[in-house]
């Protein structure tokens, strides 16, 4: 299991340092990109940076538009993504999460990232399968109450379009929504109470995202009734009754 120790040496510093500078031409070169909400980015951490995820391409998204060299906690398989899009979370290193077994190493590590004044950067619904909001799982809510670490919510818009635009000769637009800090969280008791907190937790960090998205992507978050029923479905998780990228008995 990686720790979080490793990602503080220096060429790893370097070497994100160069992938961090990469994103402002190729965004450039890309996108018609619009980011609002800049002067809600906090000067250091700990802070817990949250977005929607809809595209395979959106924790590049947060390295764009951070000040920081942000650390991710994300699965440790990417199945909608294509290989060369593999490769960059690999160069930039992250935690890797294997989904439906806990991770309670994982999740140490980025409380542990958290306590070290650093700044994390995950992704709720745990995976891209859908392009509607979703109910988040517990990881989120668990760190956050873990760590004391305020929320800074992102709304990434657009994403989707982006190579289907650049396939007709087009730059799609797409835009970084930053909202304003929020938290910390707090969670008591144990068991089926604490859990109930957490999800409840979970909830309004998604309720944040919804504010910074259309509302037609609000999916289980619109206040439109016809919308919620339309996600109907998407927030059933893919991992729910199997381990990711393990077998069984050998899941780590």
């Amino acid at each position: 299991m990686t720790t979080a120790s490793e990602y503080t040496n220096p060429g790893r510093r370097l070497l994100r340092t160069f992938l961090q500078a990469l994103t402002t031409p190729a965004f450039g070169a890309l996108t018609n990109l619009e980011i609002t909400g800049g002067e809600n980015l906090p000067k250091s951490g700990p802070l817990i940076v949250v977005g929607n995820h809809f595209s395979f391409i959106d924790p590049v998204c947060l390295v764009r538009l951070s000040p920081w060299q942000i650390e991710f906690l994300g699965g440790a398989n990417m199945p909608h993504a294509p290989l060369w899009a593999r490769l960059i979370p690999i160069l930039w290193g992250y935690h890797p999460l294997y989904r439906g077994t806990g991770a309670a190493d994982s999740l140490k590590a980025a409380v542990q990232i958290l306590n070290m004044g650093g700044v994390l950067g995950i992704f709720p619904e745990a995976g891209n399968w859908a392009t509607v909001l979703r109910p988040p799982r517990p990881g989120a809510a668990f760190i956050a109450v873990q760590s004391g670490a305020p929320i800074l919510p992102v709304g990434l818009v657009g994403l989707n379009d982006v190579f289907p635009s650049l396939s007709r000769g087009r730059h799609a637009k797409i835009r970084f929504n930053i909202g304003k800090p929020f938290g910390p969280f707090t969670a008591t008791g144990h068991g089926r109470e604490r859990r109930k907190q957490l999800d409840e937790i979970g909830h309004e960090i998604m309720r944040h995202i919804a504010e910074l998205i259309p509302p037609e992507k609000r999916g289980h978050y619109s206040d439109d009734p016809s919308i919620r029923e339309a996600a109907k479905g998407t927030e059933i998780y893919p991992w729910a009754d199997k381990v990711e990228g393990e077998v069984a008995g050998e899941a780590r």
